[in-house]
């Protein structure tokens, strides 16, 4: 079954030093070994960049922009990509229309309209509960917790 990436899973995989760390590495090699494709797509490295480069004290892993393009160059070479194509965002505004999201989770909505353009059926993440009323939305999408691997 194909997964999809979210940004809070490659935080941890870059940051040794995070509590999370071992969960989330534990989950994606644990789904490598019994053969399901991890993606990802442009926005969750997009993400990945503006977290990556923030500041510690602004929640971010205070990366200078070559440590982060080389483990982005890493995530980019162990995940596949999955392409941009303009399904998405026709998916992404059913979704938004739909269940009324707005704010923050608006970008949430856009991963699970990805899913739904791919036919990815899962999504990693630490943050379920984000993406708990989207899941049952069109063909769904199964959201789970790394520690739950």
């Amino acid at each position: 079954m194909p997964y999809l990436i979210d940004t809070n899973i490659l935080a941890r995989l870059a940051n040794g030093a995070d509590a999370q760390h071992a969960i989330a590495a534990r989950a994606v090699v644990e789904l490598h070994r019994r053969g399901e494709v991890l993606h990802l797509t442009s926005q969750v490295l997009i993400e990945f960049r503006n977290m990556a480069t923030r500041p510690i004290a602004q929640n971010g892993l205070g990366l200078s922009t070559a440590d982060t393009e080389a483990q982005a160059a890493g995530f980019e070479a162990a995940f596949p990509l999955l392409a941009e194509t303009p399904a998405i965002y026709l998916a992404w505004k059913d979704l938004v229309g739909a269940l009324g999201i707005i704010g923050k989770q608006v970008h949430d909505a856009r991963l699970v309209a990805v899913c739904h353009v791919h036919s990815v059926n899962h999504l990693l993440t630490l943050n379920v509960s984000d993406f708990a009323r989207m899941s049952a939305f069109g063909p769904g999408v199964v959201v789970v917790d790394p520690a739950n691997v």
